[in-house]
């Protein structure tokens, strides 16, 4: 195989993918991780931190969207499917400003990993109805809850209908797996995402996102940056301004491609090759 690498869409050098966690809790739940240092007695009710986690539909989505508006960058958004019903106007936002709607299933709390196949099957299809109600159209992709995918996950997303995932932590290249229930392309999320670095300096999350990016241009032509944001952190301005100041660099370079994960789960399937095949053509294993 040549290890002359596979140029994407229009002999862009390098792919940047954005995607957004737009997430909520059952009633009751907090996160199990905030800003906050303090915790509480097991079994106390965490007001607080449910008060926190509502940041990212009261404010930090919009702000996020509007931030990808003003640069003309569209992203995915992987959205627990509960948003519709606690947070319709901000879902709206997102669907009106042309970005993508993903599966993350009902809730953040409601772990792919807990459950039996059928009921990881009914969560699939539940996810996805209610995000096709606000969208106008079916989604095409899945991000399970904090990875927490199953041995079978892929396969049921393949079996829903689903072109491409993003619980891929063990390749950076997007390609086309192999499932039970037919081929779905793989696509990987983040390593590095906002809510580490949110208590220390939103400045490391430049400095890395910056970092990686220079560095695939200058020696992995043909290599892929996605950036992770959660719309209840990456949603605060400390954090946007960071963001902002990434996207802004990242454009003053002509032969990037601003590439939705759907776009990429496309293209992976277009070229039609294993996990092995891209390791090779990149890093020449």
């Amino acid at each position: 195989m040549s290890s002359s690498p596979t140029l994407w869409p229009n002999g862009a050098r390098i792919a940047v993918a954005t995607t957004i966690m737009f997430e909520t809790y059952m009633p009751g739940v907090a996160p199990k991780y905030s800003v906050q240092t303090t915790p509480l007695k097991p079994g106390t009710i965490d007001h607080a931190g449910i008060a926190w986690s509502s940041f990212g539909g009261r404010t930090g989505i919009w702000r996020i969207v509007n931030t990808l508006n003003r640069h003309g960058v569209k992203a995915s958004v992987m959205a627990n499917s509960r948003c519709v019903e606690e947070f319709p106007e901000a879902m709206q936002h997102i669907v009106h400003s042309g970005h993508d709607l993903a599966g993350h299933a009902y809730t953040q709390d409601g772990l792919l990993t807990y459950m039996t196949v059928d009921e990881q099957r009914a969560v699939i299809k539940k996810s996805l109805d209610q995000l096709e109600s606000v969208a106008g159209k079916r989604p095409t992709g899945w991000l399970s809850p904090v990875l927490a995918f199953t041995p079978e996950t892929p396969g049921l997303l393949a079996e829903a209908g689903l072109d491409w995932h993003a619980d891929v932590t063990y390749t950076d290249m997007p390609y086309l797996q192999q499932t039970e229930h037919g081929p779905i392309a793989a696509v990987m999320a983040s390593d590095f995402t906002d809510n580490r670095v949110l208590r220390a300096s939103p400045r490391d999350f430049f400095d890395v996102y910056k970092g990686t990016f220079d560095f695939l241009y200058n020696n992995e032509p043909g290599g892929l940056v996605v950036i992770s944001m959660h719309a209840h952190f990456g949603g605060r301005s400390m954090m946007t301004a960071a963001y902002d100041e990434l996207l802004t660099y990242f454009k003053t370079f002509p032969d990037v491609w601003f590439a939705r994960h759907e776009e990429l789960g496309a293209w992976a399937r277009q070229q039609g090759h294993g996990e092995l095949a891209y390791n090779r053509r990149i890093l020449n294993l």
